[in-house]
């Protein structure tokens, strides 16, 4: 939970320095612009059980996340700021498994942002070693479809996972690109990234 409040501690900083025009930029999360991810990350923390029921229900459970997105398409940028500083600390559903929800969604979306607009950032070691070990096995983020049959290995802390075709690179790269987020391939390297390049269509 403390990495997880130290995760949005460090987004929060990120967009009041934005431009309006900024804002509106598509981000590495297909069909979402900076404001729909900041939106995003906290769209969940202010419903209690029968407004995340009524949620998932709206969306028909797939797309419930686009559904809290667009809830928030009214919010002008200071609204928007406001509502994020006071839902800094998780709560309600991305609380969930000790603020784990709330940390890898958070870290993910965070470098959607700040790759897009070309403002890279050193992740903290702490959240680098923990996020890529949890992602594998989230099914949201269907990460264990891409990388299957492959082994990643992170060339800047020690970090492994899996067995067969060898990807090697940076932590946050490996991360990003089973993720599945496009144009991230090129910054890996051995025989199993175009395995992976083709599974994520990049």
């Amino acid at each position: 939970m403390a990495m997880a409040r130290a995760e949005r501690d460090d987004i929060a900083a990120l967009p009041a320095t934005l431009t309006p025009q900024q804002w509106e930029v598509p981000t590495l999360c297909v069909s979402w612009r900076v404001r729909d991810v900041v939106a995003h990350m906290v769209s969940y923390d202010h419903l209690d059980a029968r407004g995340l029921a009524g949620r998932f229900v709206k969306g028909r459970i797939v797309h419930a996340n686009q559904v809290g997105v667009d809830e928030f398409r009214a919010y002008n940028i200071g609204e928007l700021l406001e509502f994020f500083d006071r839902h800094r600390q998780p709560r309600g559903l991305t609380a969930g498994f000790g603020g784990m929800i709330a940390l890898v969604d958070g870290l993910i979306h965070h470098q959607d942002i700040r790759r897009s607009l070309g403002v890279p950032r050193t992740v903290p070691e702490d959240r680098l070693r923990y996020v890529p070990a949890r992602t594998p096995g989230n099914p949201r983020l269907g990460a264990h479809r891409r990388i299957r049959g492959l082994r990643l290995s992170a060339t800047d802390l020690e970090w492994c996972h899996g067995r067969g075709a060898e990807i090697s690179g940076p932590a946050e790269s490996l991360l990003m690109a089973m993720s599945g987020r496009r144009g991230i391939t090129r910054e890996l390297t051995g025989p199993g990234v175009p395995i992976l390049a083709a599974r994520i269509g990049d």
